[in-house]
C-alpha cells in the first residue's frame, strides 16, 4: 500500500517539537512523559518480540527497522587523577512512528531519534544534562554496526572498542571504552520478558564492564579520566504488561570482579512483578540468570524533588545464593532528568551490608514515580 510520506514527515516534525517544547518549559515534570509511556502497548503492525532468536553480532549493534523502541545505553563511573569522582550516561533512542515498509526518500522519516547525554559531579552535587532530537532522515541520526550518532554526538565502534565524543556547552565527553568481558544475553539467551501477553518483551543484551579512558570537560576545565562502563542495548514493541507502574534498575559492578544486574517491575499497588529478573556475571565472563525469586531490592530512604515526587535513592539488594548483602545510594540525590521523559538516573555507591566497606560502584535508574 502507498504511504503519505508527508504525512510521515508531519508526524516526526510534530513530535519533535512537541519534545523539544517541553524542555523550554519551567517545570518539565508536569508534562513530560514517564519512561513507561515510551514503552506500552503499539499497533499490532510493529514487529513484536515473542521468543528467543539467533543473535549475530555486529549485525545486532545496528538498528532493528520495524520494532516500535529501541535503545543504546553506556553508563559509567569515572575518577580524574586528583580523585574527582564523576558519573556519566550517553543514552541514543530511536521511536518508530508507524509500522509498515521504510520510506524510500531521503527526505522522509518514519523515526524520530532522542539522545541522552548526564554528567554527575559527584563533589559539587551537580548534576549536567543535555537532549537532543532528530527525525531519521538525511543522516541526521542513526545506528549501524559501526556507529551510533545523532548530529555531532557519536559512539564509533573502532576494532574491539568504542568510541564516544559528544559536546555540549556546559561539559564534553571524550572517551575510549574497551570491553573487559563477552557480551551478554539476558533474559532467556536474550530474550527478555515483561510481561504475560505476547509481546510483551525485548531482546536484550550487555557488555557488563568496559574499561575507559578519555577525558571529561566541566566547570570550564578538562580532566583526564578512567573507569568503568557499562553498555545495555534493547528493543522491542510494547515491552511493558498494562499493570505495570515503572521499574527499579541497577547495574553494580563489584571490586571482586563479578557485575550484577537486577530491575525489580512495579506493579500498579508497588509490589514487584513476577517478571522482575536479573544476571550475574563472574570475573570470567560467565552469566547466570537470576528469577525473581533469587533477588530482593528493598529502598531504604526517599529523595523528595522540588515538585514533591518521591525517589527511592538507597536500597538493600540481596541475592542469598551469592552470599551478596549490598547497600546501594545515590552519590547524591538530585540526578534526575527533568526534560522530554522523566525518570531518574545516577551514579550510586555500594557496599557490603554487614561491613559498610565499599565493594563496588554502579548506575540506578528509577521510572514511574513523577505521575
Amino acid at each position: 500500500m502507498a504511504r503519505d510520506f508527508a504525512l510521515l514527515i508531519a508526524a516526526a516534525l510534530a513530535l519533535i517539537a512537541w519534545l523539544a517544547w517541553q524542555v523550554q518549559r519551567d517545570d518539565a515534570s508536569s508534562d513530560a512523559m514517564q519512561a513507561g509511556e515510551l514503552l506500552a502497548s503499539a499497533p499490532a503492525e510493529f514487529r513484536r518480540v515473542t521468543g528467543p532468536r539467533a543473535f549475530e553480532f555486529p549485525a545486532d549493534h545496528a538498528a532493528h527497522p520495524g520494532f516500535r523502541n529501541e535503545w543504546w545505553y553506556f553508563t559509567g563511573n569515572l575518577e580524574t587523577p586528583e580523585g574527582k569522582l564523576l558519573g556519566f550516561q550517553f543514552t541514543l533512542f530511536r521511536f518508530e512512528l508507524e509500522p509498515g515498509p521504510r520510506p524510500q526518500s531521503a527526505w522522509a522519516s518514519d523515526t524520530v531519534w532522542m539522545a541522552h547525554l548526564a554528567l554527575s559531579d559527584i563533589q559539587s552535587r551537580t548534576f549536567h544534562q543535555a537532549q537532543r532530537f532528530a527525525r531519521g532522515a538525511l543522516g541526521l541520526a542513526g545506528a549501524d554496526t559501526h556507529r551510533w550518532w545523532l548530529r555531532d554526538w557519536t559512539v564509533e565502534r573502532v576494532g574491539d572498542r568504542f568510541e564516544l565524543s559528544a559536546s555540549t556547552p556546559d561539559f564534553d565527553l571524550d572517551l575510549t571504552l574497551v570491553p573487559q568481558k563477552p557480551i551478554v544475553l539476558q533474559g532467556d539467551a536474550g530474550y527478555s520478558r515483561k510481561g504475560p501477553e505476547p509481546g510483551n518483551a525485548s531482546y536484550y543484551y550487555s557488555i557488563t564492564r568496559l574499561g575507559v579512558e578519555g577525558a571529561v570537560r566541566v566547570d570550564q576545565r578538562e580532566w583526564p579520566v578512567s573507569g568503568l562502563a557499562w553498555l545495555d542495548r534493547e528493543w522491542g514493541s510494547s515491552q511493558l504488561a498494562a499493570d505495570l507502574a515503572g521499574w527499579d534498575w541497577f547495574s553494580l559492578q563489584l571490586d571482586d570482579g563479578r557485575d550484577l544486574m537486577v530491575y525489580r517491575l512495579r506493579t500498579q499497588d508497588g509490589e514487584a512483578s513476577r517478571f522482575s529478573a536479573g544476571k550475574l556475571v563472574d570475573p570470567d565472563g560467565n552469566a547466570r540468570t537470576l528469577g525473581p525469586e533469587e533477588f530482593t531490592a528493598t529502598p531504604q530512604r526517599q529523595w523528595r524533588d522540588p515538585q514533591g515526587h518521591r525517589w527511592p535513592v538507597a536500597w538493600t539488594v540481596e541475592v542469598p545464593s551469592e552470599d551478596l548483602k549490598l547497600e546501594v545510594e545515590a552519590r547524591f540525590d538530585e540526578q534526575r532528568w527533568t526534560g522530554a521523559v522523566d525518570y531518574w538516573e545516577g551514579a550510586v555507591s555500594v557496599r557490603d551490608a554487614g561491613t559498610g566497606e565499599s565493594v563496588g560502584r554502579g548506575y540506578l535508574e528509577l521510572s514511574g514515580y513523577a505521575e
